[in-house]
């Protein structure tokens, strides 16, 4: 305070005339200098065109200050970049920008792949992994082959077979094999039985990245996938009925003439057309109901009811058993 005391106290009277010449010019001062306070600071100056010399921003040709309402303001926004077809397109001159590579947060690059569908999106690796899942496979099929003998063991004839030689009696029920039918039912040779071909189809077909979600059709890539299905369900089967850990070793059937070749054939050739007509009603009939209705009750009945061997397969990678991969 004490310096303005001062001031105001000796030379208040020359102050107040010199005031307002001093803010005129302040002012124009302002002015000149608003294109650069526009602009910004820019730490790679451009070349100065031609002219620059005589036209300097803020004033004319002549040196004379342009008017205020010619100059640009401070606080304008900038001039939206002109159109391709536009007249001053060429004049305008728009920085390049170097595209910049998108971040993915690590616990999105690190998440696990998602197998339970409608789960939120995660990071993608660069190149998914296409090859079939072996390890996955063989556990899901010998889940199913134990929970074959598991039943198997309650019925007494086949605990009762357990005693003997175990070697000799197991190649002997595999020799034992000449005919086609074993007396059985009907519906236990022509229907279970291709149940389980079809079950070990959708085995392989659920863990073969390129073939489980191709829909039914006349795709190469389907009928691919379902070729080797059959490949997959034929070995298991036949390793279920003459394998080291089949009927013919732990049940001996073949010392009771039950063991023919219906069962053999049946079960793979059959489960194949049964599991391409899961295929078909999956396509053309299941997800046309999907289609009418939002009762998500008569969604999953609908699809555990017209595919029950696809329904028994996400049961063994315990999964729910209306669960689908397209």
């Amino acid at each position: 305070m004490k310096p303005f005391t001062l001031i105001q106290q000796e030379a208040a009277p020359r102050f107040r005339r010199s005031l307002p010449r001093a803010l005129v010019l302040a002012a124009l001062w302002l002015i000149a200098c608003a294109p650069f306070n526009a602009q910004g600071q820019d730490s790679t100056p451009s070349a100065p065109t031609v002219g620059a010399e005589r036209a300097a921003p803020g004033t004319t040709d002549h040196g004379r200050v342009k008017p205020p309402e010619a100059l640009p303001s401070a606080r304008a926004s900038p001039t939206p970049p002109l159109a391709d077809d536009s007249p001053d397109a060429a004049e305008t001159v728009v920085p390049e920008q170097e595209p910049r590579a998108p971040t993915v947060p690590a616990e999105a690059a690190s998440a696990p792949e998602d197998s339970a569908g409608g789960a939120a999106p995660e990071a993608a690796p660069e190149k998914a992994d296409r090859s079939f899942r072996w390890k996955a496979a063989t556990r899901q099929t010998l889940l199913f082959l134990a929970i074959q003998h598991g039943y198997a063991f309650t019925q007494p004839k086949t605990r009762r077979d357990l005693s003997g030689p175990f070697f000799k009696d197991y190649f002997r029920s595999v020799a034992s094999i000449g005919k086609w039918g074993d007396g059985g039912k009907f519906f236990t040779n022509y229907v279970a039985h291709p149940m389980q071909g079809a079950l070990l189809g959708f085995v392989w077909v659920q863990n073969d990245p390129k073939g489980k979600a191709v829909p039914f059709g006349r795709s190469k890539a389907y009928w691919r996938s379902r070729a080797k299905a059959l490949a997959w369900s034929a070995a298991w089967s036949t390793q279920f009925e003459l394998g080291p850990v089949s009927q013919a070793s732990i049940g001996n059937v073949g010392l009771h003439g039950k063991q023919t070749w219906v069962d053999i054939v049946v079960t793979p050739l059959g489960g194949t057309a049964w599991l391409v007509a899961e295929d078909a009603l999956e396509r053309f009939v299941v997800r046309r109901i999907e289609r009418k209705t939002d009762n998500r009750l008569v969604r999953i009945a609908a699809r555990m009811l017209l595919n029950p061997t696809r329904s028994s397969a996400n049961l063994l990678r315990f999964q729910k058993p209306w669960r689908r991969d397209r």
